[in-house]
């Protein structure tokens, strides 16, 4: 197969991201069992995702100035050849530290949702970004919706390694991919890559590109917040089983999906910035609506998940213009755009599911968990409305 010339299609764009989505998620249901074919504690297994989680935020900061540096394709073509032999690692893994160090390797392949980001961006306007953008962070919503599931029965039929058998698979299907199919679409290449690192202060100092991170932050922050405090709500309010309670935190990924296709049908005709406030007046009126209703003793299942549809909905219109967005502060510093505001997700991320997960009990659970996506919401909102009042004091020229 010969080396790509041309820009990726999106079937590669997509591939990308959803294996770097089902790289931390599809094997969780596996976690107990290999806690126990190593013979350790449930919480020094779990280091495999909190580990991950940890490794992947500071990468991002450092993949998209490489990415900016040496280019996309080169970033992203080592990255999933590593994450492809890790998974062989840990599939192969006969004691738990080296089943770790293999784990913790795979979070390289963070690299799928920060390059590709980037390669939109570096490939067509604001709009057309915005676009595709929409269509590629569907797979940000699928692969948690399937990934868990599909690992589970993997486990059931063939045991937990199975499940790294299946990245390895499909880290060599994305390898191929990307050779074949990804050429370069970074033009604008640093000379260095301690060139491209001074100029990540370009981004410290730009207002717009923190307004639309913390947009984009706490805009996640709300969807970690429900799906760490709702499995408490759907047990100790609705007695609902396991079963249930998967279909009722899958629903926040069908608004999701929608919100993002209705942002790819619109944004021809309706501005970036537009789309993301009315995506944050839809998840700031779904907790508010659910928790006024609770208070008033007439709250109930239907209604407590709903409220999360409407947090969906409104997050698929915000990330992908949001992303589209912070990375046109500087065209040129687009990989470190995208790597700097990744980090940040999964840092207020991290931070927000320890918070849930000590204020939500079962007394609480409805009133904590609305409150609390309700709280991430309007400081999402707010973030939008300080990126509109700098637009208007200061409009966007080639460089803020």
């Amino acid at each position: 197969m010969r080396p790509a010339q041309s820009h990726p299609h999106l079937i590669t764009l997509i591939m990308c991201t959803a294996l770097s989505v089902l790289a931390l998620n599809m094997f969780l249901p596996s976690l107990a069992n290999i806690a126990a074919e190593y013979g350790v504690d449930y919480a020094y297994a779990n280091l495999s995702i909190a580990g991950f989680l940890s490794i992947s935020a500071v990468m991002q900061i450092v993949i998209g100035p490489l990415s900016d540096r040496f280019g996309r394709r080169p970033v992203l073509l080592v990255a999933v050849s590593l994450f492809t032999l890790a998974s062989v690692g840990a599939a192969l893994a006969q004691d738990i530290t080296s089943f770790l160090a293999f784990r913790l390797l795979q979070s390289v392949i963070v690299v799928g949702t920060v390059v590709p980001r980037a390669a939109v961006r570096d490939m067509f306007d604001t709009e057309e970004a915005a676009r595709t953008l929409g269509y590629v962070t569907m797979a940000m919503a699928l692969a948690p919706m399937l990934g868990p599931m599909f690992g589970g029965l993997l486990d059931i039929a063939f045991g937990w390694r199975a499940s790294f058998w299946l990245y390895t698979l499909l880290g060599a299907i994305v390898l191929l991919m990307v050779w074949g199919d990804f050429g370069e679409t970074n033009a604008r290449k640093s000379v260095t890559f301690m060139a491209q690192m001074r100029r990540y202060p370009l981004l410290f100092s730009s207002r717009r590109f923190w307004g639309y991170s913390a947009c984009i932050a706490f805009s996640l922050g709300g969807f970690y917040c429900f799906i760490t405090g709702a499995p408490m709500v759907a047990t100790a309010w609705f007695d609902m089983n396991s079963a249930q309670v998967g279909l009722g935190i899958g629903i926040i990924t069908g608004g999701f999906m929608v919100g993002n296709f209705v942002s790819a049908r619109l944004i021809r005709r309706v501005p970036l910035l537009t789309l993301i406030l009315s995506g944050r007046i839809s998840a700031v009126l779904g907790p508010s609506l659910g928790l006024s209703v609770f208070l008033t003793g007439q709250g109930g299942a239907y209604l407590f998940f709903a409220s999360a549809v409407l947090v969906g909905f409104g997050n698929g219109l915000t990330i992908a213009n949001a992303s589209t967005g912070l990375m046109s502060v500087r065209p040129e510093l687009a990989g470190s755009a995208a790597g700097l505001s990744g980090a940040l997700g999964v840092a207020v991320g991290a931070i927000l599911t320890t918070v849930t997960g000590s204020v939500v009990n079962a007394e609480n659970a409805p009133f904590a968990v609305l409150g609390l996506i309700l709280g991430c919401s309007l400081l999402a909102l707010a973030s939008a409305l300080y990126v509109r009042w700098v637009d208007q004091r200061e409009p966007l020229t080639a460089a803020e």
